[in-house]
């Protein structure tokens, strides 16, 4: 569809979800760009948070402002899934949620150092209301049961827009609860407005996004990384002190892209109620994936002597999130596929030995890579060995 002219209006209809050859379209690449502007934002400030000694208040600052991009980013990919017509108001409805992230990005480093959301807030409402747009499209096009879902959507998405304002006009103390709630309610209308009519998403499309999504986060965290090397290079000529992170975060950065697409998930995604566990659930594997740049940025910092933090928290800033991120793909990835306890225990084995890397000082980012690497040795291996066997057992069982 989007390889031909796009017609300025059409109904806003429903694709097949069985529909074949369908990918992901130019303005969905582009509108996943523009995103990762705003992970990128918030990661260089959890990076300064952190290596000045207030990696709590940063994780906490991180982890709202994260939400607030993944939620937007996953409602559009889950919608233009089902809905996507490539009309000319379709794109420019997109463009404007793209505008919104751009607006929200601007504002992260004042969220941040002054905990002042008003900017963060208004992007966000840019793109929800761009969002609650669509649905109203889609809902004009239907009938029945589809027609209620929709209209539950834009419902939902405008209700919770209005309780966010929470974060600007109440006081600081009481800003943390307001997160808490409205992130139930965000992550409860899906649930409500699909009750009766789930939404024709396209799994094979679905996963493609999310995989597309995962290369340009782990793109982003090589590109922090090797900023934040570079800048150690060329100012305090500490080569020495920084290859090891430099190698470490880059054996990190390629064993995670290795174990996300070792195999195709599409075929997991049957029903809604995998589908949502396993959408929800890439919160943390997004979240984890940029993570591990900041930390990165934050050990080589550490590296420099220009943190207020120990090497052991500098560490710890780089192999937790990777530990995070091998449990979480484990657990929405690896375990459907994975034959026998061997491997099975892969994964969540080597994030224990990544977080056990921490306590080896200026050389735990390096060991860390070196986990992960051979993790990917490891899995291979015992994937082969696996196929081997069920193929010597297929050749030698009797005919008929």
């Amino acid at each position: 569809m989007t390889s031909e002219i796009p017609r300025p209006l059409r109904p806003l209809t429903a694709r097949g979800r069985d529909e074949p050859h369908r990918v992901a379209s130019p303005l969905e690449l582009f509108f996943d760009l523009c995103f990762v502007v705003a992970i990128a934002q918030a990661g260089v400030q959890l990076a300064h948070a952190v290596a000045e000694g207030h990696a709590g208040q940063g994780v906490l600052s991180y982890a709202m402002q994260f939400f607030a991009i993944w939620w937007a980013w996953m409602n559009f990919s889950w919608f233009a899934s089902a809905y996507d017509n490539d009309d000319v108001l379709y794109r420019v409805v997109t463009l404007v949620q793209i505008s919104g992230v751009l607006v929200l990005a601007a504002g992260v480093s004042r969220a941040f150092e002054h905990h002042d959301y008003l900017v963060v807030w208004l992007g966000y409402v840019i793109m929800r209301l761009a969002m609650a747009t669509q649905w109203l499209r889609a809902a004009r096009a239907a009938r029945g049961p589809e027609r209620t879902m929709a209209l539950r959507y834009a419902g939902g998405v405008l209700l919770c827009m209005v309780g966010w304002t929470g974060l600007v006009v109440l006081p600081e103390p009481a800003r943390g609860w307001v997160f808490l709630v409205m992130v139930i309610a965000e992550l409860c209308v899906p649930r409500y407005a699909e009750k009766d009519f789930p939404t024709p998403w396209h799994p094979h499309h679905i996963s493609e996004r999310y995989g597309l999504f995962t290369i340009i986060v782990l793109g982003e965290t090589i590109a922090a990384a090797t900023v934040a090397v570079k800048s150690g290079v060329d100012e305090h000529d500490a080569l020495g002190e920084l290859l090891p992170i430099a190698a470490g975060g880059l054996l990190i950065v390629f064993a995670a892209w290795w174990i996300y697409f070792v195999v195709p998930i599409h075929g997991h995604l049957r029903s809604n109620r995998q589908a949502f566990l396993w959408g929800y659930g890439h919160y943390l594997i997004f979240a984890s994936a940029a993570t591990i740049g900041a930390g990165l940025e934050v050990a080589v910092t550490e590296a420099i002597g220009k943190a207020h933090i120990s090497t052991l928290a500098a560490s710890a800033a780089v192999t937790v999130p990777t530990a995070l991120y091998l449990l979480s793909v484990w657990a929405l990835h690896a375990r459907h596929y994975k034959v026998g306890l061997a491997q099975q225990l892969v994964l969540p084995l080597s994030a224990l030995l990544v977080v056990c890397c921490t306590f080896l000082g200026s050389w735990a980012v390096l060991a860390a890579g070196l986990v992960s690497a051979l993790t990917v040795a490891v899995g291979t291996t015992l994937t082969a060995l696996t196929a081997g066997v069920e193929s010597k057992a297929e050749a030698t069982a009797p005919v008929g």
